[in-house]
């Protein structure tokens, strides 16, 4: 009796599992890696999308890449980097930010853009944070009642980081199912959401896009943009990505990039099926 038990909660706790991914609107079905020197991370899809968010919003804001770790860290301890519309007292979202305490009402705090970047805010304006131990400075903004938990997670935010703020080239791919998502998704939306304004030329026929590239740190925002397409490529039906001499596609036993000769390093291409 109490095998059948277990299994029927078990089973339970899967099912609800699968509900919050559609819920979220993210079909988890793949996974990524991220590789920086020797050590790997993996995470699911929900998850890589809401760490390349978080990439995004700090490169946007000219933040730098420890801000990234602090905020992938943290998420990690408070949500599995997941946005949950429940927790401790009414605590919700990626950070488990709490209406009560002024973080915004539940339905903003549950949009990762807003939660995001009222994360950051609140992260700009503790003096020095970028020297500080990542338990001290993730404490500073959370007020979390186990900081030290911070730290627990601080290396493999920092590999995520790296790679999705594009200082560790081609170190980050998916293995997705480009035909799990939707053809009505607004990528371009997503774009200027998380990044500011972002210029998709398109050809339709073709399903061929790119992403021009200006100004300073073409490698690394070419590379964090690009990284960025590949977390968010079942979602937005992303097939392939290429820059920099190198090919990302789906479908992927072992996801990873490969050398392309087709692959500009003025634009980040990328097909969409």
């Amino acid at each position: 009796m109490r095998w059948i038990v277990a299994t029927v909660v078990a089973t339970a706790a899967l099912v609800f599992v699968v509900l919050k991914s559609f819920e979220n609107g993210i079909e988890n079905r793949g996974f990524c890696v991220a590789t920086v020197g020797d050590r790997t991370v993996e995470v699911d899809v929900e998850q890589a999308k809401w760490a390349a968010l978080m990439a995004a919003q700090a490169h946007e804001r000219g933040l730098p890449p420890r801000a990234t770790t602090i905020a992938i860290a943290t998420a990690y301890q408070e949500s599995k980097i997941r946005n949950i519309d429940y927790g401790d007292r009414d605590s919700v979202g990626l950070f488990q930010q709490r209406p009560s305490q002024g973080w915004g009402t539940v339905e903003e705090i549950l949009d990762p853009v807003y939660s995001t970047g009222k994360f950051y805010d609140a992260l700009a304006t503790i003096e020095d944070y970028e020297s500080m131990e990542i338990t001290d400075a993730a404490q500073a903004v959370q007020r979390s009642g186990f900081p030290q938990a911070y730290a627990d997670h601080e290396a493999d935010a920092r590999v995520l980081a790296s790679a999705l703020r594009g200082y560790s080239p081609a170190a980050f791919a998916c293995a997705t199912d480009p035909k799990a998502g939707s053809t009505g998704a607004d990528l371009e939306a997503y774009l200027n959401q998380a990044w500011g304004r972002v210029r998709v030329d398109s050809d339709p026929s073709s399903g061929q896009h790119a992403i021009a590239l200006t100004g300073d740190q073409i490698d690394t925002r070419g590379w964090a943009l690009a990284q960025f397409l590949v977390a968010n490529s079942t979602e937005f039906r992303i097939s392939e990505v290429t820059f920099d001499d190198m090919r990302w596609v789906a479908d992927q036993d072992e996801p990873g990039w490969r050398p392309s000769r087709d692959a500009s390093r003025t634009d980040v291409r990328f097909v969409r099926r």
